[in-house]
């Protein structure tokens, strides 16, 4: 039999470390080429990772919570083809399997040198990982119960341990024999999950309450702090007639619906408009490299999808510019669908090269967008409403219902100014105002 190495793959092209989310097989599973092994989360999308090679599970090396770099071992299998290696090396496969720091700890990064060495008993990187950030030493891990597979200690009683020793320490003397830290330095270094636990144990009016962020909400926290603090962002703003196109859809919506099942929105017809204004102003479609200015040649257009926890996905239409109204149609209703099921996988978000938030999907009429980085802008779309409005006919000047929107664009003022940025916007609105009612999709 043969030890085969499975490691954590790529998964997107800016894509250098996932976070385990859950095994789905354990150890002395057998596993078929291509089935899912495990759940993986990146920076972009939750997805399956499947089994290089059929065979069985003899080896899981890294467990759930640990952050792994690409290509990393996580696991080893036995295959059913002989092994190539001697009978003398099968003890060394057996040893490095055992000995899963060894695989593992490079991974996740250190704060403080502890050494693991001098113990027998198992720890995964994320344990590790906190006992170090928190001061654990290894006397004092060893003496956890762990709940894990094999009395492991889990990440769960790493920080019940914790909340207790922070308890224990406000009202009783630390034993000489086991060295801690002062009681002021364990409170104020304390993980911020144990310091929530112990707050809203220790509420009494119950008028606050205090909510971990998941883990999809720190990144895109991150990641707007981060775009805010690169790029100097200035919004435009144009009010588009839309009366034409929202007829027009009225009827075809129908049609679309009875002929193919497939439901048509007004994303795909701002799409549309998006692609056709990019090609006029292809400064818009660019980001920024140092001093370089790079001129995409790609149109791109990502779409903000809200998914059921609340949070927001963005994926990504490539050349959006070479579809007609019935493609985008078929590609903004299947991310949609994907994205409510968590079906998106990381290649669906990668290439954005402008972005559009359709806001008016949640009754609201404009908002100042911050721009998905690198990208150099992004447009929001307001809700479609009834307005009174001012028309020029041959017998002069009339008012008429209308249905007007809100166009907002965001842009990075160190490449695009406000002349720039204001015509794209307006043009996007031309081509929305001006749409061929006459068109058959």
């Amino acid at each position: 039999m043969a030890l085969v190495e499975m490691v954590m793959p790529k998964m997107g092209e800016s894509v250098m470390e996932g976070t385990i989310l859950e095994w789905l097989k354990q150890e002395g599973d057998l596993i078929e080429q291509d089935e899912s092994v495990l759940e993986v989360a990146t920076d972009k999308v939750d997805t399956e990772v499947p089994a290089t090679d059929a065979g069985t599970l003899v080896s899981i090396l890294a467990q759930e919570g640990d952050v792994v770099q690409v290509g990393s071992v996580i696991a080893m299998i036995e295959t059913g083809v002989a092994a190539t290696s001697s009978p003398s090396d099968a003890p060394t496969q057996v040893e490095v399997s055992a000995n899963t720091s060894q695989n593992i700890e490079p991974v996740l990064v250190q704060n403080t040198a502890i050494s693991f060495e001098q113990s027998n008993r198992f720890y995964s990187p994320l344990v590790k990982n906190i006992a170090k950030e928190e001061g654990v030493s290894l006397q004092e891990l060893e003496q956890i119960q762990g709940s894990g597979k094999e009395n492991r200690v889990t990440k769960s009683d790493i920080l019940a341990h914790l909340q207790n020793r922070t308890t224990q320490t406000t009202t009783a003397p630390v034993p000489a024999s086991t060295p801690q830290q002062p009681v002021k330095q364990v409170a104020k270094t304390a993980r911020p999950a144990v310091q929530q636990t112990s707050s809203v144990s220790a509420s009494v009016s119950g008028n606050v309450e205090i909510v971990q962020m998941d883990r999809m909400r720190k990144m895109i926290a991150k990641r707007m702090v981060d775009s805010v603090q690169t790029a100097p962002h200035v919004t435009s703003f144009v009010e588009a007639d839309v009366t034409n196109l929202f007829k027009w859809r009225s009827k075809w919506k129908r049609v679309l619906k009875e002929r193919d099942g497939t439901a048509l929105t007004f994303t795909p017809i701002f799409i549309q408009a998006i692609a056709r204004a990019l090609q006029d102003f292809p400064l818009v479609n660019s980001s920024i490299d140092g001093d370089n200015i790079i001129i995409k040649k790609d149109i791109n257009v990502g779409m903000a999808v809200a998914l059921p926890s609340g949070n927001l996905i963005v994926p990504v239409i490539k050349a959006a510019n070479q579809l007609n109204l019935l493609g985008l149609t078929h590609k903004v209703n299947d991310f949609a669908r994907r994205a409510r099921e968590n079906k998106l996988k990381p290649d669906d978000l990668e290439g954005g090269t402008y972005t559009m938030s359709n806001i008016g999907t949640f009754g609201n009429l404009l908002g100042t967008p911050i721009i998905m980085q690198p990208q150099s802008a992004i447009l929001s779309i307001g809700a479609i409403v009834k307005k009174p409005a001012v028309l020029t006919t041959d017998d002069g000047d009339v008012i008429a219902i209308r249905q007007k929107m809100f166009l907002s664009h965001s842009y990075d003022h160190r490449i695009i100014d406000g002349a720039l940025g204001g015509q794209f916007v307006r043009r996007v609105a031309d081509y929305l105002e001006d749409f061929d009612v006459n068109m058959s999709i």
